[in-house]
């Protein structure tokens, strides 16, 4: 019995092409889609969450949402990996700056993804497992966003369940840690890739400094987001 379509995507088989961009809204997934795909076609729209396919300079390419937290891009990055045949999955998403090095509109790339999360539990492993990228994805992408001449910077990224903390100087201590920024995927999309013997990357245009009390307008997040597409399209 196929496993597909799921509860989750209606997709059906070769819907999706080997690599897909996982933007968290899926309403930016249908902009993705719409502004830089030739001849997209929409595969599944299951609670809302949007998935299109087609081609960008005429590579085949995919674009769907993964929604929010750890839960979310757990369930929608394991299908894809292991019902859909899916080799690559890069998020493109925001995140809030530690350091002070780092600016409003730079791409954070998160080698690592350091977690407050326990969605490591379900492997039994006896100890704790560091969440990677895919060498391979991550310097290429490093490679097209110095080309276009955007600010990155490599490092660890925190993907924490919470995002309304009653403990007001955790962010203190991933700071003192040297980890770079906050989001709430990474961890699990990578967990799900290195289990699938897959590939992911998470690449995040800053939207906010937690240390400085910046953040990007509406205007501003279009721009830079947009940035940060061109560079995950060119990975195809």
């Amino acid at each position: 019995m196929s496993n597909i379509p799921t509860a989750h995507n209606g997709a059906k088989q070769g819907d999706f092409a080997k690599t897909v961009l996982m933007p968290g809204d899926p309403l930016r997934a249908k902009y993705i889609a719409e502004t830089y795909l030739e001849s997209p076609r929409q595969v599944t729209a299951v609670r809302n969450m949007f998935g299109y396919t087609g081609t960008y300079h005429g590579k085949e390419i995919s674009i769907m949402g993964a929604g929010m937290g750890m839960p979310s891009i757990g369930i929608y990055s394991y299908e894809l990996f292991n019902f859909y045949d899916v080799d690559n999955i890069i998020r493109i998403g925001s995140a809030g700056a530690l350091q002070d090095h780092i600016k409003l509109m730079d791409v954070v790339i998160g080698m690592g993804a350091c977690t407050d999360s326990n969605y490591a539990y379900q492997y039994g492993l006896p100890g704790t497992f560091a969440p990677i990228a895919d060498y391979e994805l991550m310097s290429r992408a490093i490679k097209a966003a110095k080309e276009q001449g955007t600010n990155v910077v490599v490092g660890n990224v925190l993907s924490s369940d919470v995002f309304y903390n009653q403990y007001e100087k955790v962010n203190d201590l991933w700071r003192d840690m040297g980890v770079l920024a906050v989001e709430m995927e990474a961890a699990a999309l990578y967990m799900n890739a290195a289990k699938a013997k897959k590939r992911a990357l998470c690449m995040l245009t800053i939207s906010d400094h937690l240390y400085r009390g910046e953040a990007l307008s509406a205007e501003d997040r279009q721009l830079g987001f947009g940035k940060m597409m061109e560079v995950a399209l060119e990975l195809a």
